[in-house]
Parts: C-alpha cells; structure tokens; sequence
C-alpha cells in the first residue's frame, strides 16, 4: 500500500463527518443532496462520501451568494 494513502483518504468524509464539519443535522445534508443543492458528494460502494475541498467550495459559494443578495 502505498505511503500517500492514508492522506488520500483522510479528505474524504463520511456523511456523518460532512454533517459535523458543517455543523448541520445528517438529516440535513441528505435533503440536501436529494434536492440537489447540497454540497457535492458520491457514492463509493454503499457510502455516500464528500471531499473535503468540495465542502470548503460549497461553503465559499453559500457566503458569496448572500453577499450578493444583500
């Protein structure tokens, strides 16, 4: 197994991890995704996972979108 892989791994984040990191219900997060306007996430297996910088990316775009509402 190669060196890297468990920093490769370590940006992925189950959907209870998303949650935490976004400070949201699970319950939340998967209306989100069954509306389609949650952040980005995928399944692997029977896993629904996020990547980490797609969390910080949705987050990024949900602050400048009320920006701009204002």
């Amino acid at each position: 197994m190669p060196n890297n892989a468990p920093e490769a791994t370590s940006n992925l984040l189950t959907l209870t991890e998303a949650a935490v990191f976004l400070r949201t219900p699970v319950a939340t997060l998967r209306y989100w995704r069954h509306l389609g306007i949650g952040p980005d996430g995928f399944r692997l297996g029977r896993r629904v996972l996020y990547r980490r910088e797609d969390l910080d990316r949705w987050v990024a775009e949900q602050r400048e979108a009320q920006s701009t509402r204002r």
